[in-house]
């Protein structure tokens, strides 16, 4: 009588149970369902910073390539003639080169000259060529966009050289791509030294004239304009050595006149045609020579034998 009263509150109890889980495994659902949907919005997130990165790397391969891969020696920069203007009494006419941990990308040349009078007094000359090359790197820019830099520093540093007097600056043209003189007179043991600093660009590299003359022991000072030219000059042909020693590197080095390997195999061709044709018009001409005197004997034959007869 008592057992299906007892079942059914056995019944009765497993609903409530489960009626009770039903929320738990909701909620457990729930929780489930919005890690999924976290787990999309990490995946996108992924993938926003994956196509950010991949653009950032697209754009520091775009980087342009610098135009000048090499330097030359600096002690090989200027010529004969020009070393014997500049510094006349130089002992070592080879100069002499500074040390540098990479010649690829730096080195310096220097060169001193005294013309000693006696007691009519002195006149000393210093020379230095230095160079400098950039690399184009990603993070830090071209290697034009560095030059750059480094020329507009290498300007304002000599511009602040330490008690310099009569600081002046100007722009030159005709020496590299953008250039600037700087001039002024520095006083040494009561003897004043006209300085003159000529820095120049070509491309991705920074060509650097420093040259100074004095009068000392009461010889008159060197005129500064002279001592401008000179350094305009030095500068010149120290820049043209750069773009000479990137010759099949460079941008703007390609020879107008130098015709590709193919053109020179074809005007070869044609010479040797040209010369072959030549040694065989006079055998030609002999040959139509000889043919056309056959021809007029066996005339001269035929008519007599008409004649004959």
């Amino acid at each position: 009588m008592h057992r299906p009263a007892q079942r059914k509150r056995q019944l009765r109890s497993r609903l409530l149970v489960c009626a009770a889980a039903v929320p738990a495994l909701l909620v457990a659902g729930c929780s489930s369902d919005s890690g999924s949907d976290s787990g999309s919005d990490g995946k996108k997130d992924s993938g926003a910073k994956a196509s950010a990165s991949a653009k950032a790397g697209d754009k520091a391969a775009s980087v342009e390539k610098a135009a000048y891969a090499t330097l030359p020696e600096p002690c090989k920069v200027l010529s004969k003639k020009t070393l014997e203007d500049l510094v006349p009494k130089a002992k070592d006419k080879s100069g002499k080169a500074g040390a540098s941990s990479d010649t690829e990308l730096r080195g310096s040349c220097s060169w001193d000259s005294l013309d000693n009078n006696g007691v009519d007094g002195s006149q000393f000359r210093w020379l230095r060529v230095s160079l400098l090359r950039f690399e184009s790197d990603s993070s830090l820019g071209s290697g034009a966009k560095r030059a750059q830099e480094n020329f507009a520093k290498q300007v304002e540093d000599a511009q602040a050289t330490k008690d310099a007097k009569s600081v002046k600056a100007e722009p030159v043209k005709g020496v590299g791509q953008q250039a600037t003189l700087v001039r002024y007179d520095l006083k040494k043991d009561k003897d004043t030294f006209k300085q003159q600093t000529l820095v120049t660009r070509v491309e991705n590299a920074v060509v650097t004239v420093d040259f100074n003359g004095a009068g000392l022991a009461g010889d008159k000072s060197p005129d500064a304009g002279t001592l401008s030219k000179s350094a305009e000059k030095a500068a010149k042909e120290a820049a043209d050595a750069v773009v000479n020693a990137n010759i099949g590197g460079g941008k703007d080095d390609s020879d107008s006149s130098a015709k590709p390997k193919s053109d020179a195999s074809k005007d070869a061709k044609d010479d040797k045609d040209a010369k072959s044709k030549e040694s065989k018009e006079p055998k030609d001409s002999k040959e139509s020579k000889e043919s056309a005197d056959k021809d007029d004997a066996k005339a001269d034959a035929k008519k007599a034998a008409d004649s004959k007869s």
